[in-house]
């Protein structure tokens, strides 16, 4: 099966072709920080060269695949809008694929071979979006242990908690991974959590491991059931609430 894949959900823009023989091809936007991210100026671009360079034409992509976050709004918006442009398009299979859970499976298969996996994504604001993940015997498959969620980041411990309601308490054994991992290291190593360097491609979401995983799942009956995972309200709808609730009464 030939997947094409990409994640927006962080601003980095990342694409990836795993090809029938099970190699894999990768690009990738990350963007300086400070920069605005190049998701609706990049993507179809990149995925364009990844063809070109695998000399695949479009009829032969069996299936396309995109992170669904939670993740930056304008970011999730591009992506999922153009994976759903594509299937319904060129009539491709289509499949969704949480973006935290896919930031947690290189870890997992990592040579450290982690019991269970904290995926962190920066969201800015003061907050992160976490969740947790453990592996099955013999299958590095991430399985959920606690849910995503945006949380200040002194309040990941909470979702530790979670995790060890299920069995899996966090001791040496677990890492946490993700740009949020990387600024807020020094509250997840106070939660005994160990942080790869930050120069590790741990941290970064890969197009690649979204292909991994929607080669496991099950596609769409309609595209439109791709749906993105903000995680938490937009920053306009709260800027708008916030304006009103501040503004001269009417009554």
């Amino acid at each position: 099966m030939i997947v094409l894949g990409f994640d927006t959900a962080t601003p980095s823009t990342a694409v990836a072709l795993r090809l029938a023989d099970g190699r894999t091809l990768q690009a990738r936007d990350d963007p300086s920080p400070g920069a605005h991210p190049g998701h609706a100026t990049r993507l179809l671009e990149m995925t364009h060269e990844l063809l070109a360079a695998a000399e695949i034409r479009w009829s032969e992509i069996d299936r396309i695949a995109v992170g669904t976050g939670p993740g930056t709004f304008t970011g999730l918006r591009v992506g999922i809008a153009t994976a759903r442009g594509l299937a319904q398009s060129r009539s491709i299979e289509l499949v969704g694929v949480p973006s935290l859970r896919a930031l947690a499976l290189p870890a997992l298969g990592s040579a450290s071979r982690p019991e269970g996996v904290l995926a962190v994504i920066d969201a800015r604001r003061g907050e992160v979006f976490a969740a947790a993940y453990g592996a099955s015997e013999g299958d590095r498959a991430p399985f959920e242990l606690a849910a995503a969620r945006a949380l200040a980041p002194g309040d990941l411990g909470n979702v530790l908690t979670e995790a060890a309601q299920q069995g899996f308490a966090a001791d040496p054994g677990w890492i946490a991974v993700g740009d949020g991992a990387v600024r807020f290291r020094s509250e997840l190593e106070r939660l005994a959590l160990a942080v790869p360097p930050d120069s590790s491609p741990l941290h970064l979401l890969s197009a690649q491991a979204i292909c991994e995983l929607a080669l496991r799942a099950h596609p769409v009956a309609s595209d439109q059931e791709v749906l993105p995972s903000y995680g938490r309200r937009p920053d306009a709808e709260i800027t708008l609430e916030a304006a009103g609730a501040g503004g001269p009464s009417r009554g």
